[in-house]
């Protein structure tokens, strides 16, 4: 019968525990039982030297010795037998200076050599050794014996039965074998529970199951275009995939340390650490928007994903200003529609210089505001978005002004990052405006140059921010307006004011990706008080501008960057 290997891997390792416990226990016994034979063997011999050393210090068996012959019935015979009966040895033999017998187990033998050479004893040595004798194999021991003036006369010689030295074995043996049973006994239990905790702890997967396990789980980690970073109950950083290490900036060795030594404080530090609660938490790392999410594992650990949402959310904002253009142009297709109708009632009243006059002013107004931005904004970029933004804010009954000191040649290294700082800047003012009603509600950009240094500046009419809050508005997720109820549209208070929330639509993000612009090239952005009201928000871009009038991008007839 074939015996088949468990796949389990608890399986495996309570077969792999029972068989090397099972193997140590039986090299631990024979380890046990080798020194232990020859342990009773040496303590045969010394019980049998500790009797013939007794037998020769009695003074009687010397004297008899020399003064008798060698017979069955002598004293010599007769001291001997008791001392053998008294002590249970095998035999005494007492021997003269020749190696005759006095003394012996089988009388017959008195009177005759010794079958062993007994030179070494006679010579006045002690001897201790294993040997087989007339009567068989036994632990014997010969010392010399002395005459009362000191001269060797003779030897004895006394043997222990090898048969009682093994029997000491072998009643040792199941005593030993009890133990050694009780501790495997021992062993099998543990094996079995620990097998039990690793089968719960495996989910009862198999070895071949785990290899594939993580094959498949690091081609997952790694294909994913999705970050993970798993943590241990320390917090300390044990895993991080390609994704994650890309959008956090987080390099391979940084597993083992933690989050703090491997990112810089802020909002990011705060939602993978689990200081911040919630779900899908918005968050800035290195000028991308993130979507954070932290789940606890049953270790005491967790994992936390990110998802890069840079795009969608610059889609989203690339939306809200087509619908405000789509706005925008639908009020300006009302107020066109009512001046051709003025146009039209002037010539069939036959004012022909009138209406003339009334087209020559639209046309005038319209190109005086569009080239009033292109001489003070040569980056066609950035022009562009103050002419959409202008059309924007008037339908809002909001008038964009440009400062009169605005100058900012073409000289812009990247014109899409400025485009996101000052899109966000009139955005959140429109918003500001909007919340704080006022005859002349106004919004002023200001863009200049100072040598490389692009310098942002945007004022508002609105209600002005607190100035405890002025750090507030830069960070990721604060926004001043509560979330959206999914019945109603959005409300609330300004756009300077009001609590950290976060809306459906990810609020909060704006401002803090201007400082994180801002911060990437080494410049500063920051929020003051207008004079006569309202905020004025400044952002400073070392560095964003080349070093000559040559412009850093061209422009085709479509009007692509290229």
């Amino acid at each position: 019968m074939r015996i088949r290997w468990p796949r389990r891997v608890s399986g495996q390792v309570l077969a792999a525990q029972l068989s090397i416990t099972a193997g140590v226990m039986v090299l631990a016994t024979a380890l046990f039982l080798a020194p232990l034979s020859s342990e009773i063997d040496n303590q045969a011999m010394h019980q049998a030297l500790a009797i013939a050393q007794t037998t020769a210090a009695d003074p009687d068996i010397a004297r008899d010795l020399a003064a008798t012959e060698p017979t069955p019935k002598g004293p010599v015979q007769r001291a001997a037998e008791r001392i053998r009966r008294a002590t249970g040895a095998l035999y005494i033999v007492v021997m003269d200076s020749r190696g005759v017998r006095w003394s012996h187990t089988t009388t017959a033998r008195i009177g005759e050599h010794v079958s062993t050479d007994p030179r070494e004893a006679l010579s006045g040595r002690e001897v201790l050794q294993i040997d087989v004798g007339t009567l068989g194999r036994s632990a014997r021991a010969k010392v010399p014996l002395h005459a009362r003036d000191g001269r060797i006369i003779g030897a004895v010689s006394v043997g222990i039965g090898y048969g009682s030295v093994r029997d000491q074995l072998l009643a040792a043996v199941p005593r030993l074998l009890l133990y050694a049973g009780a501790a495997l006994g021992v062993g099998v239990l543990a094996a079995i529970a620990v097998s039990r905790h690793l089968r719960r702890r495996t989910h009862g997967v198999a070895f071949a199951d785990i290899s594939a396990l993580l094959d498949e789980r690091e081609a997952m980690l790694h294909g994913i275009r999705e970050g993970v970073v798993a943590f241990d109950r320390q917090g300390r950083i044990r895993l991080v995939n390609d994704e994650a290490g890309r959008l956090l900036g987080i390099l391979p060795n940084a597993t083992g340390h933690t989050l703090e030594e491997s990112l810089p404080p802020g909002r990011t530090t705060d939602v993978l650490a689990g200081r911040v609660d919630g779900a899908d938490l918005l968050t800035v790392s290195g000028g991308r928007v993130l979507v954070a999410n932290r789940m606890p594992t049953k270790d005491g650990g967790a994992v936390a994903t990110l998802r890069d949402r840079t795009e969608l959310e610059l889609l989203g904002r690339e939306l809200d200003s087509t619908r405000g253009l789509l706005d925008a142009l639908r009020a300006q297709d009302h107020e066109h529609a009512n001046r051709l109708h003025t146009l039209l009632g002037l010539l069939e009243l036959g004012l022909h210089e009138r209406a003339a006059q009334f087209v020559a002013e639209l046309t005038h107004a319209r190109r005086a505001s569009a080239e009033q931005i292109s001489e003070r904004v040569h980056d066609p970029l950035l022009s562009a978005l103050l002419v959409g933004k202008s059309a924007i804010v008037a339908e809002r009954g909001v008038a964009l002004r440009i400062s009169p000191s605005t100058l900012l040649p073409a000289r812009v290294v990247d014109p899409r990052d400025l485009v996101t700082v000052l899109g966000n800047l009139i955005d959140n003012a429109l918003e500001a405006v909007a919340a704080r009603p006022s005859p002349a509600p106004s919004i002023e950009v200001e863009l200049r140059a100072e040598g490389t240094t692009a310098v942002l500046r945007v004022s508002d009419t609105g209600p002005g921010v607190p100035p405890g809050m002025r750090e507030q508005i830069f960070t990721e997720g604060w926004s001043t307006k509560p979330p959206a109820l999914p019945s109603s549209p959005e409300a609330g208070p300004g756009a300077h004011e009001g609590s950290a929330t976060v809306s459906p639509r990810g609020r909060g993000i704006g401002l803090a990706l201007v400082r994180r612009l801002a911060e990437r090239y080494g410049g500063m952005a920051r929020v003051t008080a207008r004079a006569g009201g309202g905020a004025v928000f400044t952002v400073v871009l070392p560095e964003a501008l080349t070093g000559n009038d040559t412009p850093t991008h061209e422009f085709t007839a479509a009007g692509e960057s290229r």
